[in-house]
Formats: C-alpha cells, sequence, structure tokens
C-alpha cells in the first residue's frame, strides 16, 4: 500500500463523465479537435448546442459526432476507440497517410488526451507503463504538431499516488507539450512552463488538490 493510499483519505470529485464535460465547456466555436482513448471519447456528448467543433480521429475520420444510438452503429464507422460514431454534415472520412498529414501539418487546434503521468514543466508520458505492453498509436504525432494539448484523467492512480509530479517517471510522450490539465479534482493551465490550478471540482478544495499532488504549481483561483 502506497504512503499516499495511507495518509490521504479519498475524494468524491467529478465523475469520468464529469471530467469529459468540463472538457467540452471550454471548446471553441470553429476548433478542429482530436479525441483520444479514454475520458476524451466522451466528450462529443457534452459539446454545447451553440458551439460548433470538426472532431478529428486519426483512424481516418474528419466530422465524427456521438453515438449513433443502439441499433445504428455502423462497423465500419468508429472513433480512435474502436467504438461506434455517428457522422455530422459535411464529414470526410481518409486513409491513415491524409489523416496524419491533418495532424503533422498543424491543422488541429487542440488535441485532447488521457495522460499516465503529467511533469509541473508540461511534460507528458501516456504511451507506456514500463513492464506492460506500449500503445504508441499517434500520440507522439498529436503532441508535436498541435498547439493545445488538452489531458483529462484521474488526479491520482489506483494506488492513490498522485499523477501530476515533479518530473514524469515513465517514458515520455512529448516534453513541455501540455497546455491544460482537467482531472477530477481540479483543472491547471501550463502558464510559461510552469503549472497553474485554475479552478477546483465543485466541493474540492486548494488544500485538497494540494495533498494530492507533487508537483510545484501556482494558484489563480477565481474569487
Amino acid at each position: 500500500m502506497s504512503t499516499t493510499e495511507t495518509s490521504v483519505p479519498l475524494l468524491v470529485g467529478r465523475t469520468r463523465d464529469e471530467i469529459a464535460q468540463r472538457v467540452a465547456a471550454d471548446l471553441v466555436d470553429g476548433y478542429t479537435v482530436n479525441l483520444g482513448v479514454g475520458i476524451p471519447l466522451a466528450v462529443p456528448r457534452y459539446i454545447p448546442d451553440d458551439v460548433e467543433v470538426v472532431l478529428h480521429a486519426e483512424n481516418g475520420v474528419l466530422g465524427l459526432g456521438a453515438h449513433p444510438g443502439a441499433g445504428n452503429e455502423d462497423p465500419d464507422l468508429t472513433d480512435a476507440g474502436k467504438k461506434p460514431i455517428g457522422l455530422r454534415s459535411g464529414a470526410a472520412i481518409v486513409d491513415s497517410a491524409q489523416s496524419f498529414a491533418i495532424v503533422r501539418g498543424g491543422h488541429l487546434d487542440v488535441t485532447i488526451l488521457g495522460a499516465l503521468q503529467v511533469s509541473e514543466n508540461g511534460d507528458l508520458a501516456n504511451w507506456y507503463v514500463p513492464g506492460r505492453n506500449p500503445a504508441v498509436g499517434g500520440a507522439m504525432d498529436l503532441v508535436a504538431g498541435t498547439p493545445e494539448v488538452w489531458v483529462c484523467m484521474e488526479h491520482v492512480d489506483r494506488r492513490g499516488d498522485p499523477k501530476i509530479l515533479p518530473a514524469c517517471s515513465f517514458p515520455l510522450t512529448g516534453a513541455r507539450v501540455v497546455t491544460r490539465v482537467y482531472t477530477d479534482l481540479a483543472t491547471f493551465h501550463v502558464v510559461r512552463g510552469r503549472l497553474v490550478l485554475t479552478e477546483c471540482a465543485p466541493g474540492i478544495t486548494p488544500a485538497d488538490v494540494r495533498a494530492r499532488t507533487t508537483a510545484a504549481y501556482t494558484e489563480d483561483l477565481a474569487e
């Protein structure tokens, strides 16, 4: 049992769906956005009606929509997590080379990814836990080719250990690439290469966040 697990009680913050909803609230009309696997795949359900974004999946979909509903699934239409999707009006299906040309060509505004660890200077580790099977996917291309990299994840791991750290102990996906972090407990922005706590989840205090975060950060919380 870890030190964190024995000394810091569990909290009830946002659920995984509520993390996705919080991320969706920050999307800006006109953005083109890539969604990674995990929590990001729930984002389409929560995009506000008055905000139009073009959602991209690196498997070759530009203009993906939410799940089409039970009985309406098309096995040829899936997101990056192989879950059924719908298509928005004007959607395009492209091959892998074209899909990654969108990524590498700088045509995305935001990529939303899950993470294993994030460091205090914005390093991201999300592809490999030592001793387990690696899962490279397109994450390295995405973080290198997209100006805004938003991470959504649980604040601590299954053992209760912090995932926002002074330095990542897992192999990096990208160095100094993360611009925002959304967790079940808080929201951080990376400003001039440093973490800033900008929001606590409902029912969560700054002290709760501090007790579960080993990375250095400053606070800029709204009154």
